[in-house]
């Protein structure tokens, strides 16, 4: 599983524009349609949220990829 750190200069990041800012998908739309279908887990759970807060030390899951927020 590869991981990628992705470093924000804000208190935190929504989970959707999180997926798109780091290149795991290629639209707003992509994303929403992974975070309704299941594919994305955060923190090690599944996660349908798109509009969660992710903090530094968050993780989001998708597709074999690791997004690790700093």
């Amino acid at each position: 599983m590869e991981e990628q750190r992705v470093k924000i200069n804000t208190e935190y990041i929504k989970l959707d524009a999180l997926l798109k800012f780091a290149g795991a998908v290629g639209t707003g739309g992509e994303a929403k349609l992974a975070i309704q279908n299941g594919e994305v887990r955060v923190n090690g759970e599944p996660c349908a949220m798109r509009g969660r807060k992710m903090y530094p030390g968050d993780r989001a899951e998708l597709s074999g990829l690791t997004l690790v927020v700093e």
